[in-house]
């Protein structure tokens, strides 16, 4: 990998970081998509980040073809279920923004980065103005982190420990 792609992957990984996304979706393949789901390759700045509507096959090409990355045809699943999933369950992506009711197991089923997202990483990443607008962005939405932290907090039951007497 180039020096410049590297850079470029190291700034989405921070971008996942900031956006307040587990350590588990702060790797390569998270990052990969996420610049996927952007269209972003050098020599492309943020600003220049697109909204095309991709499938997980498209964005596989993507890391071949953009980042020498030839990911398998069989983890395909692994891009859903630990990438994809996630990405959508933040808020960061919509799916099938073109037809919202397409069936699951569809040939067709495509993702795309929400406005808003996009919006903030074309006009504030890497500009003064990125940690206030980026804090204005999370006050909208949970930060995935947070949010499963809480969802663990909440299923945690109380067990008070007492000492049994004998008979």
């Amino acid at each position: 990998m180039h020096k410049k792609q590297q850079k470029l992957l190291d700034e989405a990984l921070a971008i996942l970081q900031a956006l307040d996304f587990p350590r588990a979706q702060q790797n390569e393949r998270s990052a990969l998509t996420f610049l996927a789901l952007l269209n972003l390759t050098t020599p492309k700045t943020w600003k220049d980040a697109e909204s095309p509507m991709v499938g997980i096959r498209s964005i596989l090409d993507f890391c071949r073809s953009n980042f020498g990355k030839p990911y398998a045809e069989n983890t395909r699943e692994t891009f859903r279920r630990q990438t994809m999933h996630q990405f959508v369950a933040a808020g960061l992506v919509v799916e099938n923004a073109d037809e919202p009711q397409r069936s699951t197991n569809s040939p067709k089923w495509c993702y795309q980065i929400e406005p808003g997202a996009l919006q903030l990483l074309r006009d504030h990443y890497k500009a003064k103005t990125w940690k206030n607008e980026l804090a204005k962005y999370l006050s909208t939405r949970e930060g995935l982190a947070s949010k499963y932290a809480m969802e663990r907090e909440m299923h945690m039951v109380p067990v008070v420990m007492t000492k049994s007497t004998s008979i």
